[in-house]
Formats: structure tokens, C-alpha cells, sequence
């Protein structure tokens, strides 16, 4: 990577921008059918998990998810079926007719605003246009960007390698599904831990099924 982590460290300041249910909202940005069936930079369907994985971690946290499309009704397709169906009730759905940057229609850029977050979490196909415009609009905005690659896709690696770069240039986290997700937990042993551990079971993490038992086992104050 041509980035060092001091440069990264001079932008993001973990103790005071760390993710937490309460200063973080989530940002899925044209998870559309027409356009996953591109994705080649890693697997389609671990992609989708990821992605159902940040909508399902709005329902178990309480933090606020706003959704887009661009151009659903071409060859861009809808939304995915099954990540429209996992997010939590009430979630705006900004269906774009023709901005490339989601934060270019008002109607996305209000909504993010009535969130009233500070930090927030990004995912979008195709990582270096979709996620990369919104994660460089909103960082212009004020910001703290968390960019989730592995949630997101596009065409080719080196597009994603140059798309990383970029962001992290701009003072965008970049990050994972599940590093996300253990920072909006923290604590296991918390009211989010059981539903985490299905996330990660489930979505994320698939092998992760001995990890529920250690949950329960600590809820019972084993060790």
C-alpha cells in the first residue's frame, strides 16, 4: 500500500471516534442485482452476508440504516430482495434516477442529516464509484467515514487496491464486516451480544457457531 499508518493515525482518532450504537449510522449504498453479478474482486455471496450483516446490525443495535438505488428499474436491477427485507423498520430507501453520488440527491443527503451521526459506516457496489463517491462526499461534509470493502465490490482487484488507497488518503477508515460489528459491540455480555453471535454465525462469520456457546457460557458468568 503507498499510505503509512502514521498518515492514517494524523485522521482518525480511535478513542474519540470510536464506533459506538449511539454516534453511528450505516450507509448501504446500490447492493442492486443487476450490479452484484459484476462483482469479481471477491466472492458475490459473501458480499451479500456482509452486507445483510451491517442491515440486520441496525435492527440489534438501534443504529439508523439509509439505503439507495440507482436506476433500479434498468439493467441495475433492485435492491437485493433479502437485504431490503433485513433492514430495520423505517429505514429510507432513496431511489435515484440518475446521480452517480448518492449525496448529490438531496433526498439521500437529508436523510443522512436526520440521522445526526457522526460517524458513518459505508458499504456500496461498486466499491470505486458507489462507496467511494458517498465515503468522499460525506467526509467532506464532516464526517468520520468507516468504508466496509468487504461488503462492498466491484470489477477487478486492482480497481479495489486503488479504490483502498484513495479512501484512506481522504481519512476514510477503511475496515471490515465484522471489525465493525465488534466495535458496535464491544462487550458480549451486553443486550447486542446474542444477536451478534447470530450475525456472525449466520452472515459473516459462518464457522463461527462455537462462538455462540462461549457467548452463553459468559452471559452465565462461566469462564
Amino acid at each position: 500500500m503507498f499510505f503509512t499508518e502514521e498518515a492514517m493515525a494524523a485522521e482518525y482518532d480511535y478513542p474519540t471516534h470510536r464506533l459506538s450504537p449511539d454516534n453511528t449510522a450505516t450507509l448501504l449504498v446500490d447492493h442492486q442485482t443487476g450490479l452484484i453479478v459484476g462483482v469479481q474482486d471477491h466472492d458475490q455471496n459473501e458480499l451479500s452476508r456482509n452486507a445483510l450483516a451491517l442491515a440486520r446490525a441496525g435492527k440489534v443495535f438501534g443504529v439508523p440504516v439509509v439505503a439507495s438505488s440507482s436506476a433500479q428499474t434498468g439493467p441495475n436491477g433492485p435492491l437485493l430482495p433479502e437485504l431490503v427485507a433485513d433492514l430495520p423498520e423505517g429505514t429510507p430507501i432513496i431511489h435515484r434516477t440518475g446521480e452517480v453520488d448518492a449525496f448529490d440527491d438531496p433526498r439521500f443527503d437529508d436523510a443522512v442529516r436526520a440521522a445526526d451521526r457522526p460517524n458513518l459506516v459505508i458499504a456500496g457496489v461498486i466499491t470505486d464509484v458507489c462507496l467511494m463517491f458517498a465515503s468522499l462526499s460525506a467526509r467532506a461534509r464532516g464526517y468520520n467515514v468507516h468504508a466496509v470493502i468487504d461488503a462492498s465490490g466491484t470489477t477487478n482487484k486492482l480497481a479495489r487496491e486503488t479504490s483502498i488507497v484513495r479512501l484512506a488518503a481522504a481519512g476514510v477508515v477503511v475496515n471490515s464486516t465484522v471489525a465493525v460489528l465488534s466495535e458496535l459491540l464491544r462487550d458480549w455480555k451486553t443486550p447486542g451480544g446474542p444477536g451478534t453471535a447470530e450475525i456472525f454465525g449466520r452472515l459473516a462469520m459462518p464457522f463461527y457457531g462455537a462462538v455462540s456457546a462461549s457467548h452463553a457460557a459468559a452471559g452465565r458468568g462461566e469462564r
